[in-house]
């Protein structure tokens, strides 16, 4: 589709009208609404200050395109300060004597609800409390599908670390941690009674 001189004829018409986009995209046919925009906008027509005030902008805002080129110069002396901005430090020096390791800063959130001691069947807490003391102790980057990421200890210390036993079928956990973390509901109403 090419805007002919009768298209644009119609839609400086149709524009000054106070007809939308759509419509005029509609009647003129072959062509989408976001055309229809882009052609009023070179135009000049976008003012629709009434019938006769689209039609009579349009002359002198065309007669004005080669002025559109004049203020390329202007955008250099603004790119300018860019790159005397930059030459300070993105981030501040390290003191002397700082180590790599960043500090933990707790997210404020508090931690999932964990199981109660009264919500463990005591013959499960006794099988942890074995598994415990047999877990390999791994950090999380050394966790695996086929290792048990079951918690233990505070996460902002350094002696936090995850169970690493083989894990049960299907489950993330080995099979004494399953027996924590997946308990029926029925079972844990009746150990809070």
């Amino acid at each position: 589709m090419s805007w002919t001189d009768e298209r644009v004829e119609i839609l400086k018409k149709m524009w000054g009208e106070g007809q939308s986009a759509s419509q005029i995209a509609k009647e003129l046919g072959g062509v989408t609404r976001n055309a229809v925009i882009g052609k009023v906008h070179r135009l000049g027509l976008s003012n629709r200050a009434g019938s006769g005030g689209a039609k009579a902008e349009a002359k002198p805002k065309a007669e004005a395109k080669p002025k559109k080129a004049a203020p390329k110069p202007k955008a250099e002396p603004k790119a300018k300060p860019v790159p005397e901005m930059k030459t300070e430090p993105a981030v501040p020096p390290r003191p002397a004597g700082a180590t790599n390791r960043k500090a933990i800063i707790p997210a404020g959130q508090p931690l999932p609800p964990q199981p109660s001691a009264n919500e463990i069947s005591p013959e499960a807490l006794a099988k942890v409390n074995e598994v415990e003391k047999k877990a390999k102790k791994l950090s999380l980057m050394e966790l695996t599908e086929r290792t048990c990421k079951w918690p233990v200890g505070d996460p902002a210390t350094e002696h936090f670390w995850f169970c690493g036993l083989p894990v049960q079928a299907g489950k993330p956990y080995c099979e004494a941690h399953v027996g924590v973390a997946f308990q029926p509901m029925s079972s844990r109403r009746d150990r809070r009674r």
